[in-house]
């Protein structure tokens, strides 16, 4: 009478396959994860960029030109900014570059926003 199963080679063949699958599968998830958190906090330091040429706007500021440097916090996560203000060939405008990035790590930019600001009589 011949038995009706697996053996135990087929059996650890199924395994070693699930297993190659499920470790596949867990990669995947952290790739997935990984690459939400940094869209994330790409997002969120957009914001901070925007907001340091709205503030602009908003207060109808004309800003002189230089560099200025902060910390802000945007959706619980820490940023820093660097803000370089250039002259332009027409004087009525002036260039605004912010670059947000992690505190500690100016060499890495998150997020690089230019911007024109206008000088709008009062």
């Amino acid at each position: 009478m011949r038995h009706r199963g697996f053996t135990l080679i087929e059996v650890l063949i199924a395994l070693a396959v699930l297993g190659i699958a499920l470790a596949a599968a867990v990669r995947a998830t952290i790739a997935v994860s990984d690459g939400s958190q940094t869209l994330h906090r790409h997002l969120a330091g957009g914001w901070v960029a925007q907001n340091r040429l709205n503030n602009y706007i908003a207060r109808r500021q004309f800003p002189e030109p230089g560099v200025s440097e902060g910390n802000e916090q945007q959706a619980g996560m820490d940023f820093a900014w660097r803000e370089t203000v250039s002259a332009t060939p027409n004087k009525s405008f002036r260039r605004v570059e912010v670059r947000v990035y992690e505190p500690n790590r100016p060499d890495h930019a998150d997020i690089v926003l230019v911007g024109y600001i206008a000088n709008v009589p009062r």
